[in-house]
C-alpha cells in the first residue's frame, strides 16, 4: 500500500524499465507518495491538454495508484518483453485499468461494467454451444465454407474502405474542435481547445472502432452458425430454431454489452482526467459537463453504421433480386438451386446487409440514446439544482438500463428450450415460441426498471419524482410492444394485409404492385399514433413528477421523461436483436438445405423457420425506426441545449415562420428522399450487372441447367462486392455533408441579413422535417417489403396455385421491388435520422456566429 517493493524503495514503477528484470536500471524520478498525488486531470497537464486544477492528496490516491502502476508495468512488459504477441493480456490489462478507474468514480459505472463482463462471459457459453453442434453432410459444410470465404472478403475490403473514410472524418472533427469557441464555463472549469479536440476524436474513432467490431461479430456468428442450423433440421423442427435463436443471442448480447461498455468506459476516464467530484470549486468540471465530450463517440457509431447498412444492403438485395429475377421467373429453378450463378453471392448478402449491418445500426442506436439521455439527464439536474451525488444518478441512469438489458434478454433467451412439442403431438409456432422468450424479457425488465428508478432517480424534495421516471419507462415498454404487433400484423401471412397482396398476385403483376404499396401506406398510421402517444404522455408524466427549475420557477422532467421513455423502449433491445438475426441465420440454412438436395421434411422445416425469420425481422426493424424516433426527437433536444450552452441565450423554439428555417426544413425532407433514390437505384444499377452475368452463365455454359457442370458462382460475388462498394459512397457522403451544408450556408445568410444563430435555426428545421420524413419514409419502406417477402412466402405454402404459377411469378415481382424497400433504404433510414442528429451535436460550433 506504500506504493513501492522494499527493493524498489523510492523508485515508481511506471518509471521502472522492465521493472525487476536483470540489465534494466531505475529512473529516480519521483517518490511514490509524490506519484500518488499525480491525477488524470495532472496527467493531461503535463501533456498540454487541461488548464489548471487542484490534485488530490497522496492519501487518498495511493491505494489505486499502486494498482494503476502494477497494471501499467504489466502492459509495459507485454509490450516490450517476450510476450508482446499475447494480445488478450494487454486487453486485460487496459480492461482492469478502466475497471479500477471506474470504481474510483463512481460505483455505479463499475457495477455498469461488472454487467457488461458477465454478459461477455455469458456471450462466450452461447458461442460456445452453438459451434458444438454439428456441421451437417460435407455437402453442406462445401457449401458453407464459400459462403464464409464470400462473406469474410467483402467484410475485409468494405471496412477498410470505411477505415479510410472514418480517419478523414477524424481528423476534419479534430480541426473543428480545436479551433473551436468555448463556453464561459468550460473556460473557468479548465478546458482548452486541445483537450476537446483530443479527446472528443477519441471518443469518435472509440465509438467507429466498437460499430465496426458490433458488425463483425453479427457477421462472424451467422456464417458459422446457418450450417449447424441446416444440420439440426435433419433431425426435428425444435432444435434448428434454438441453435439459431442462441447464435442470434450470441452476437445481440455483446453488441449491447459493448455499446454500453463503451460509453461507461469514456465516462469513467474523462470524469477521472478532469477530477470529476473531487473539487468543490463551484467553477470546477462537474458530472454534467462529461456527456457533451461523448457525442464523438455516437458520431463513429453512426458514421460507420450507415456505410455498413448501405454497403452490405446494396449487396445483398442486389444479389437477391439477380437471383430471383433470372432463376425463379426465367429459368424457373426453384430459390436457392444450386444452378443458379447468383445464389450463394444471395446468401452471402444475408450475412453482410442483414446481420452484419443490423449489429452496428443497433449499437448505433444504444450509444446515440445512452449519450443524449445522458446530456438531457445533466441539463434537468443542473436547471433543478440537485446535489452532484444525485446529478450522478441521472447521468448514469441509461447505462444501468442497458446492462440490465444484458440480463433481462439473457433469461429470455434461456427460457425457450428444446421441449416444443404441444399436447396434440404437433410442433409449437415457431413465432410464439420467440415471442414468449419476449414477454419474459420485457416483465423482466418492468422489475429492473423500477429497481434501478427508485434507487437512482429518488430525489428528496421531489419524493415521487422516480416513479413518474419509472411510469415514462413503462410507457416506452409499452410502446415497443405495441410495435412489435404492428409489425407482426402487417407483414404475417396468417394476417390480411399480407393475404390481400397474396390475393392480387393472381390478377398479375401490377396488381401485387398495387396491393403491396397501399399496405406499405396504411401500415404507416398505426406506428405514429403509437409514437405521438408515447411522447406526449412521456413528457407530461416527466413534467408532473415534481422537479422545478430553480431560475423560472417552471415544471421541468419533461424532456428526460421522453429519455426515459427511450430507454424503456429500448429495455429489452438485446433480445429483439436476437430475433432479428435468428432470421438472415434460417434464410442462411434454408439456402444450404436446398443446395445440398436434402429430402423434402427437411426443407419445409428451414422454409418455416425462414418465414418467421422474415417476420422477425420486419418486426425488429419497425421496433428500430420507432426507437429511432424517440432517440432523435432526445437528440435535437440535446442539439438545442448545447446550442445554450454555447451562446449563453435562451434556444428552446424554432420558428419555421422564418423563411430561410422553412426552407432548411424542406431541404431536409428533400434529403430523405434523395437518399432513399440512391439507395434504391444503387439496388437497381447492382442487379443489372447480377442479372447480365447470370443470363451469360446460362447462354454460354448450358451444361448448367442439366448439372453437369457448376457455375462460377466467385464471379457473382464479386460483381456484387465491387458494385456495393462504389455505389455506397454517393448516399453516404450526401448523408454526412448535408446538414453541414446547411448549416454554414445560413449562418453567412444569416450574418449578411443580421438574423442572429440563423445557422444553428436553419439546422434545426432541417431536423425536424428530416426526422419526420424519415420516420414515415422508413415505416413505409420496411413494411411494403416485408408483406411483399411474405406475401411470396404464402404462396409458396400452396395458395393461389403454388410455387411457378402465374401468382408466384407475380409474387416474385413484388418481392424483387420490395427487397431494397426493407433491406437497403428503409434500414439505412433509421441510421441517417439519427446520424443527422449526431452530427449536428458535433458540429454545433460550426452553425453559430
Amino acid at each position: 500500500e506504500n506504493g513501492a517493493s522494499n527493493s524498489q524503495q523510492g523508485i515508481s514503477l511506471l518509471d521502472v524499465e522492465g521493472g525487476n528484470s536483470p540489465g534494466y536500471s531505475a529512473k529516480m524520478y519521483a517518490k511514490p507518495s509524490q506519484m500518488a498525488g499525480m491525477s488524470g486531470a495532472a496527467l493531461l497537464g503535463g501533456l498540454g491538454l487541461a488548464g489548471p486544477g487542484p490534485g488530490l492528496s497522496g492519501g487518498r490516491a495511493r491505494g489505486f495508484h499502486v494498482h494503476m502502476e502494477q497494471l501499467v508495468l504489466l502492459a509495459k512488459r507485454n509490450l516490450q518483453g517476450s510476450d508482446k504477441s499475447n494480445p488478450a493480456l494487454l486487453t486485460v490489462c487496459v480492461a482492469g485499468a478502466i475497471f479500477l478507474i471506474a470504481c474510483r468514480v463512481s460505483v455505479v459505472v463499475a457495477f455498469v461494467l461488472l454487467c457488461c463482463f458477465a454478459s461477455f462471459l455469458f456471450a462466450t457459453w452461447l458461442a460456445t454451444w452453438v459451434l458444438e453442434k454439428d456441421e451437417g453432410t460435407p455437402e453442406m459444410r462445401e457449401i458453407s465454407d464459400a459462403i464464409r470465404q464470400g462473406a469474410d472478403g467483402f467484410f475485409k475490403v468494405q471496412y477498410g474502405l470505411i477505415g479510410k473514410l472514418s480517419f478523414g472524418c477524424a481528423a476534419v472533427i479534430f480541426v473543428i474542435y480545436f479551433f473551436r469557441a468555448l463556453t464561459a464555463r468550460q473556460v473557468a472549469a479548465g478546458f482548452t481547445p486541445t483537450s476537446f479536440a483530443v479527446l472528443t476524436t477519441i471518443a469518435f474513432a472509440l465509438g467507429a472502432s466498437m460499430s465496426a467490431l458490433s458488425g463483425y461479430v453479427g457477421m462472424w456468428v451467422s456464417v458459422r452458425a446457418n450450417v449447424r442450423v441446416a444440420g439440426a433440421a435433419r433431425r426435428g423442427a425444435r432444435e434448428p430454431l434454438l441453435v439459431a435463436l442462441r447464435a442470434g443471442g450470441f452476437a445481440a448480447i455483446l453488441v449491447v454489452a459493448s455499446a454500453t461498455a463503451g460509453v461507461a468506459s469514456l465516462y469513467a476516464v474523462f470524469s477521472w482526467l478532469y477530477l470529476v467530484g473531487a473539487n468543490t470549486d463551484a467553477t470546477a468540471i462537474s458530472s454534467v459537463d462529461i456527456p457533451l465530450l461523448l457525442v464523438g463517440y455516437g458520431f463513429g457509431a453512426s458514421f460507420v453504421a450507415l456505410f455498413a447498412q448501405l454497403g452490405g444492403g446494396i449487396f445483398t438485395k442486389a444479389a437477391d433480386v439477380g437471383a430471383d429475377l433470372v432463376g425463379k421467373v426465367e429459368a424457373g429453378i426453384p430459390e436457392d438451386d444450386p444452378r443458379n450463378p447468383a445464389v450463394i453471392a444471395d446468401l452471402v448478402g444475408d450475412n453482410v446487409g442483414d446481420c452484419s449491418a443490423r449489429g452496428a445500426d443497433l449499437f448505433e442506436s444504444i450509444a446515440a440514446e445512452i449519450i443524449s439521455a445522458m446530456i438531457l439527464g445533466g441539463s434537468m439536474a443542473r436547471k433543478v439544482g440537485l446535489p452532484e451525488t444525485t446529478t450522478a444518478g441521472f447521468i448514469v441512469f441509461p447505462l444501468v438500463v442497458h446492462a440490465l438489458d444484458c440480463f433481462v434478454s439473457a433469461v429470455g433467451i434461456l427460457s425457450v428450450t428444446d421441449k416444443g412439442v404441444r399436447d396434440d403431438n404437433k410442433t409449437e409456432d415457431p413465432y410464439q415460441v420467440l415471442k414468449r422468450g419476449y414477454h419474459v424479457s420485457l416483465g423482466l425488465s418492468v422489475l429492473t426498471f423500477f429497481l434501478a428508478s427508485r434507487c437512482l432517480l429518488a430525489v428528496p424534495d421531489a419524493p415521487n419524482a422516480w416513479f413518474h421516471f419509472f411510469g415514462c419507462g413503462v410507457i416506452g415498454m409499452a410502446c415497443a410492444y405495441a410495435f412489435v404487433f404492428i409489425a407482426q400484423y402487417y407483414t404475417d401471412y396468417k394476417y390480411p394485409p399480407v393475404r390481400q397482396i397474396a390475393a392480387a398476385s393472381t390478377t398479375g403483376h401490377g396488381t401485387n404492385i398495387i396491393a403491396g404499396v397501399a399496405v406499405g401506406m396504411e401500415s404507416v398510421c398505426a406506428p405514429v399514433f403509437v409514437i405521438s402517444v408515447a411522447i406526449v404522455s412521456a413528457f407530461w408524466c416527466g413534467r408532473s413528477a415534481g422537479l422545478v427549475d430553480i431560475s423560472t420557477g417552471e415544471p421541468t422532467g419533461g424532456l428526460f421523461g421522453t429519455a426515459v421513455a427511450t430507454m424503456g423502449m429500448l429495455s429489452t433491445a438485446a433480445y429483439v436483436l436476437t430475433m432479428d438475426v435468428f432470421g438472415p441465420i434460417c434464410d442462411n440454412a434454408g439456402g444450404i438445405v436446398e443446395m445440398s438436395d436434402q429430402p423434402p421434411f427437411v426443407r419445409d422445416i428451414t422454409d418455416t423457420l425462414d418465414a418467421v425469420g422474415n417476420t422477425t425481422k420486419a418486426t425488429t426493424k419497425g421496433y428500430a425506426i420507432g426507437s429511432a424516433a424517440l432517440a432523435s426527437f432526445l437528440l435535437f433536444s440535446a442539439y438545442m441545449d448545447e446550442v445554450e450552452a454555447f451562446t449563453g441565450k435562451p434556444f428552446r423554439h424554432v420558428d419555421i415562420a422564418v423563411p430561410e428555417v422553412f426552407v432548411a426544413g424542406l431541404l431536409g425532407s428533400m434529403l430523405v428522399y434523395l437518399f432513399t433514390s440512391y439507395a434504391c437505384a444503387a439496388v437497381g444499377r447492382s442487379a443489372q450487372e447480377v442479372v447480365v452475368e447470370v443470363r451469360r452463365q446460362f447462354r454460354e455454359n448450358p451444361g448448367i441447367m442439366t448439372r453437369e457442370t457448376k457455375p462460377d458462382y466467385k464471379r457473382c460475388v464479386s460483381i456484387v462486392a465491387q458494385s456495393a462498394l462504389r455505389e455506397m459512397i454517393k448516399p453516404g457522403v450526401l448523408a454526412v455533408c448535408g446538414p453541414v451544408v446547411v448549416g454554414v450556408v445560413f449562418r453567412f445568410v444569416g450574418k449578411v441579413t443580421g438574423q442572429e444563430l440563423l445557422g444553428a435555426k436553419a439546422v434545426a428545421g432541417m431536423l425536424m422535417f428530416a426526422t419526420v420524413s424519415g420516420i414515415l419514409m422508413a415505416l413505409f419502406l420496411n413494411t411494403a417489403g416485408g408483406a411483399w417477402d411474405n406475401a411470396k412466402k404464402y404462396i409458396e405454402t400452396g395458395a393461389h396455385g403454388g410455387k411457378n404459377s402465374d401468382a408466384h411469378k407475380a409474387a416474385v415481382t413484388g418481392d424483387t421491388v420490395g427487397d431494397p424497400f426493407k433491406d437497403t433504404a428503409g434500414p439505412s433510414i433509421h441510421v441517417l435520422i439519427k446520424m443527422l442528429a449526431t452530427i449536428t451535436l458535433v458540429m454545433a460550433p460550426v452553425f453559430l456566429d
